[in-house]
């Protein structure tokens, strides 16, 4: 018996023998699907007395969320910071190939770049903010959450490959200055920052006051001046371990975030981690996932050299020169980014922290979904939620997982 056409005319797809990562635990239970929206079986047999269109045999799969990489400078040529007539062009390009590997949803990451990069200053110049937008995902490529604008307004001496020349500080007073170099805070996701500067933390409340999330990163700040900046309204680290000040145990830095009792009740403070093998030692990762396991967000970091073989390639305004798998600022050891892709990321990370499938899966998909406060509907596969989710094969030692991306239309991306 078909779908009930008095309801939608849309088809309803019932995805059968797999189990569905939902509530923290692997349940063996069919996923039923329409225009987007997982449906409840209950409501679906008994109000409406409709079945499936079409099933799909999943055998034995994993149903896992779409995973969301709120921290990607580009890849397979395209870097996002490299202002041009096609921008838009190649977000799409990217957001098309990272379905691959199961990334559903991403923020299009802006390093340190000067004004010119982030808006048009001069009529013939086109920069890049104005020409991508917030957009849903489905089969012809990953949706766009939002830009996340890692710099100008970050430490010198924690810079990392990112360009000094072009850094900034709150010279007049906070937004102001965020106005200035980005013209624009539509269409924002995230900014990082380093919460050590001078007004930093009226910048910090002004940006949450807008549902921006602040990120604290490429900072030689103390734990004092970082739980400040929480207290403020962050919410986020930006690459954990990376461009900020090592763990002391006098004062851990931004690291102590992950145990401080000065957190406001109610608020949690996410971090990123890079998940690649280089940037973190698998011993630091478990620390801090034993630390604070609900708080950890994977993402790639990747650039422009993801996806394509060794040589030299572009960060913004850095040649990035990429030897095995280290990137690296050409001609010194500076680490700039990752080529990792997303699966990759949640299969070591799986390996090294010994955690189980659910957590990190989680890691990469209900966890940045909660950083952005967009959980309700994206990151779970609760009844209501988006249905681009993930088919994965169970995780084997030292052996890729097979990911399936499948979309409301049921059409199917390898």
């Amino acid at each position: 018996m078909p779908s009930n056409k008095s309801v939608s005319d849309a088809p309803i797809t019932q995805f059968i023998n797999c189990r569905i990562l939902r509530d923290n635990e692997l349940q063996r239970e069919d996923l039923w699907v329409r225009e987007g929206r997982i449906l409840d079986p209950e409501k679906l047999f008994f109000d409406e007395q409709g079945y499936a269109d079409k099933r799909v045999d999943c055998e034995g799969s994993i149903i896992a969320p779409g995973f969301i990489d709120v921290q990607i400078n580009g890849g397979y040529g395209i870097d996002f910071s490299q202002a041009s007539e096609n921008v838009s062009d190649g977000v799409s390009f990217v957001a098309k190939k990272i379905l691959e590997h199961g990334v559903t949803s991403f923020c299009p990451t802006l390093v340190t770049s000067p004004p010119e990069v982030y808006h048009k200053v001069t009529v013939s110049f086109l920069s890049v903010l104005p020409q991508v937008k917030v957009h849903d995902g489905g089969p012809h490529g990953a949706g766009v959450l939002g830009f996340h604008l890692e710099g100008p307004f970050i430490s010198a001496e924690k810079k990392g490959a990112h360009p000094e020349k072009y850094l900034r500080t709150f010279k007049s007073g906070g937004l102001e200055d965020l106005m200035e170099v980005y013209g624009s805070l539509d269409d924002v996701a995230i900014v990082t920052l380093a919460p050590e500067l001078p007004g930093s933390q009226s910048v910090v409340r002004e940006l949450s006051r807008r549902g921006i999330t602040v990120s604290l990163g490429h900072s030689a700040a103390d734990l004092s001046q970082a739980e400040e900046a929480v207290q403020h309204g962050a919410t986020f680290i930006t690459h954990l371990f990376n461009a900020m000040l090592p763990f002391h145990h006098r004062d851990p830095g931004i690291v102590g975030l992950l145990t401080s009792d000065r957190i406001p009740a109610g608020r949690t403070v996410y971090y990123g981690m890079i998940a690649d093998g280089i940037h973190t030692n698998p011993a630091a990762l478990r620390i801090a996932h034993r630390a604070h396991p609900s708080g950890l967000v994977l993402v790639t970091d990747a650039i422009t050299a993801m996806g394509l073989p060794p040589g030299r390639h572009t960060l913004g305004q850095q040649v990035i020169e990429i030897q095995g798998l280290h990137a690296y600022v050409a001609g010194t050891k500076t680490l700039s980014g990752s080529i990792a892709t997303m699966d990759m990321c949640v299969r070591h990370f799986k390996q090294a922290s010994g955690c189980s499938v659910q957590e990190a899966l989680e890691a990469a998909s209900l966890h940045p979904a909660q950083l952005l406060g967009i959980s309700h509907k994206k990151g779970k596969l609760d009844y209501g939620s988006d249905a681009g989710q993930n088919v994965e094969n169970d995780f084997l030692p030292f052996k890729l997982p097979k990911i399936s991306v499948y979309y409301p239309e049921s059409q199917r991306a390898h």
